[in-house]
């Protein structure tokens, strides 16, 4: 692990302690386990698939995402994308995505740079439906304060990203290209590594490719926001599809911030701030916010550890130059 991925997991992880404790002190932990104690099991076998369903069209999506690249089949992704989930569970600042570029290069024998290269486009793809879900949001529930000013953040964040995108799909042919090629050609390794990313980017070039995700993406987010409102009715909270929306959309945004393993401690805080602007107490807020969060984290460990153990792969993130060069910053990871 590079130095640069050890101190993103430090912030993270010192990030989710100091949201925790933010959390804990807001909140009676007794009362919210009293409120737990009251869920309707039967909503919650229903979260379970919610989740399953969410997971497996954000694999259809990176599936149609690789399909310029090379024809990988879709259980195959599923199950490295489960394999990613569990990473992001048991280690910080969504190393995950790292090591299901690992797992799927190294077993599909694509480059692992390439591969990588699409999911830096498929989470830009994913920020991008994100905020544009947020604002939606909040614009219908007429929601301000910290939340509002969250998603403008979020949305110039977005700009930023696609801009670089751009930038990148066709830094070769920008003034000053040559020079800079021929800088870097002194070091081969790095050139080819740079060629390779590109390949991976250049996805976004493929109309269809682009399409299928937005399209999958729309699926898969239909799922997430199920996830809340069936959480909220577990436990007798009622939540319309446009807030549950927007905490999906809300919690999603934090993970902007790198955090500790799970996100633990900025998902809960993030989802008991936006719940009480519904009218909705912090105790039962904080309980649904753990029973969501303790959904998605069972389903998707249970799915990745079978996944793993079904692929044949582990949970590391490479440690060849190759995989070291081009770790991905967590800026441009959510959901």
């Amino acid at each position: 692990m590079s130095r640069r991925t050890a101190a993103r997991g430090i912030l993270g992880i010192a990030i989710s302690v100091v949201a925790a404790y933010l959390l804990l002190r807001s909140v009676d932990v007794g009362a919210a386990i009293e409120v737990l104690r009251t869920a309707n099991l039967a909503i919650v076998a229903l979260m379970a698939v919610a989740v399953v369903l969410d997971v497996s069209s954000r694999a259809a999506r990176w599936r149609a995402l690789l399909a310029p690249i090379a024809r990988v089949r879709y259980p195959r992704v599923v199950g490295y994308t489960f394999v990613g989930y569990l990473a992001n569970n048991v280690l910080p600042a969504r190393l995950g995505e790292l090591v299901r570029s690992h797992a799927l290069g190294e077993g599909e024998g694509i480059s692992r740079t390439t591969v990588l290269g699409t999911v830096v486009v498929e989470r830009i793809v994913d920020t991008v439906i994100v905020v544009g879900l947020a604002a939606l949001a909040v614009l219908a529930l007429g929601v301000g304060g910290i939340v509002s000013t969250a998603v403008i953040l979020g949305a110039v964040f977005v700009g930023v990203l696609v801009v670089l995108l751009g930038l990148s799909v066709v830094s070769h042919r920008l003034p000053g290209a040559e020079r800079a090629t021929a800088l870097i050609e002194r070091v081969p390794r790095l050139l080819d590594l740079a060629r390779r990313l590109r390949e991976g980017l250049a996805v976004v070039g493929s109309p269809r490719a682009v399409a299928l995700a937005i399209f999958f993406s729309a699926v898969a987010w239909t799922f997430s926001i199920s996830t809340f409102v069936l959480g909220g009715a577990a436990l007798g909270i009622t939540l319309t599809p446009m807030q549950g929306a927007l905490l999906s959309s809300g919690v999603a945004l934090a993970t902007i911030v790198p955090s500790g393993p799970g996100y633990l401690g900025t998902f809960e805080l993030t989802a008991v701030g936006i719940a009480t602007q519904f009218g909705i107490d912090r105790d039962s807020a904080f309980a649904m916010a753990l029973l969501v969060h303790a959904m998605i984290l069972l389903v998707t460990s249970v799915g990745g550890a079978i996944s793993a153990l079904r692929l044949g792969v582990g949970l590391s993130t490479g440690s060849d130059e190759e995989d070291a060069a081009t770790a991905p910053d967590p800026s441009t990871s959510t959901g």
